[in-house]
């Protein structure tokens, strides 16, 4: 089982997407859903009732995120020296990881970047100055020996032309990511009507993503490699092997977060749903978590098989009127008829020997929500 942990609320930078919509975003309301706002800010549970928790999992894969959980090093060089786990990975922003020694860095098996393209688009959302930190603190792990995978995990917005961005990011001049994966901030916060949303979607998303995926599969049958970008790389491996698919990041069934009072979420950012939560570390297994299926109009889609609802939090909360819900579901279709496209030139490269299936293969439920 895959878990999240969430250390701190604290975070050190004001991105547009995030905190930096709270003063300005109408607060979303649900009469049918409870919020519980008493959530603390910092950790309160037990480290023995969570070593106790994790143990019972013997294939137990945590990941630190937060707000910023690198604000907490004390927490993280104790529970990765404590707990009976053996696989770690984290979410940061990525502007102090100078702060850990290379025995810390160098045990993650997976380090999720928040970066946005290039410099200006990171800035534009994180802050100026942002992406020239976050580039020195990715050279200074790499100085002291990271080998491990480096995954850039973007925010893609209104300001956001998807094809340069991760074509950037997979050939910038401080370091290239062969891991890439990219989140739309849509459908997440009350925010509909502020947006320009349907004709970026429309006119620069889409399309972008149409040639983007061609760039994929030159950069494929030029190298004989495989990118790991997650939106494209996950849905291609399991129609080649002919899978059906659940929801694509694991939440509420294969990967869950552990909140700061110790309650078991499905999500990390279903914090205070707790007519949804799944457990908690003092009462709870990790084989004895509820299962939270996604409901709603996602069931009765088409390609529900290959999406697998994109996302529960969306599913449950409703935050934008069908209108808008319509505009992300054309996002997913388009990405669903972009990857059938390209699956006969990719099945025809691994019937000529050129690629195999094993080609494709990647870490699972590592933070990478996979549809955008």
């Amino acid at each position: 089982m895959y878990f999240h942990l969430y250390l701190t609320d604290s975070c050190n930078l004001f991105c547009q997407y995030c905190r930096g919509k709270i003063f300005d975003t109408p607060e979303l309301k649900r009469d049918d859903i409870f919020i519980d706002e008493s959530i603390p800010a910092d950790i309160t549970w037990n480290f023995n009732d969570l070593y106790r928790f994790l143990s019972a999992d013997p294939d137990a894969v945590l990941t630190f995120i937060g707000g910023e959980p690198t604000l907490r090093p004390d927490l993280i060089c104790r529970i990765m020296e404590e707990a009976p786990v053996s696989r770690f990975m984290i979410q940061t922003n990525g502007t102090l990881l100078h702060r850990f020694s290379p025995d810390i860095i160098n045990r993650f098996e997976t380090i999720l970047i928040s970066i946005d393209g290039d410099e200006k688009t990171t800035d534009d959302g994180r802050g100026k100055g942002t992406y020239r930190r976050v580039m020195e603190n990715i050279s200074h792990i790499l100085a002291n020996g990271f080998k491990n995978e480096l995954i850039a995990r973007m925010t893609v917005t209104e300001r956001t032309n998807i094809r340069d961005a991760v074509r950037y990011l997979a050939n910038n001049p401080d370091y290239s990511f062969s891991s890439i994966h990219w989140q739309m901030d849509a459908n997440f916060w009350n925010d509909y009507s502020l947006r320009s949303f349907g004709t970026w979607a429309r006119e620069s998303y889409i399309p972008g993503l149409q040639l983007l995926i061609q760039d994929w599969v030159n950069i494929i049958k030029e190298t004989g490699k495989v990118p790991k970008w997650y939106p494209f790389i996950d849905p291609v491996e399991d129609l080649l092997r002919g899978q059906k698919t659940r929801l694509r990041c694991g939440s509420g069934y294969a990967n869950y977060t552990i909140l700061t009072d110790g309650n078991i979420a499905p999500c990390p950012i279903m914090i205070g749903m707790k007519d949804f939560y799944a457990g908690s570390i003092t009462s709870s297994r990790p084989d004895t978590l509820s299962v939270i299926p996604v409901k709603g109009r996602c069931e009765t889609c088409d390609i529900l098989d290959f999406c697998g609802g994109r996302c529960l939090y969306s599913a449950i909360m409703r935050p934008w009127p069908k209108e808008g819900a319509d505009l992300v579901y054309l996002t997913v279709r388009t990405l669903y008829d972009a990857i059938t496209g390209i699956l006969p030139e990719i099945q025809e490269l691994i019937k000529s020997g050129s690629l195999t299936i094993e080609d494709f293969a990647h870490e699972k439920f590592n933070g990478c929500e996979i549809i955008p």
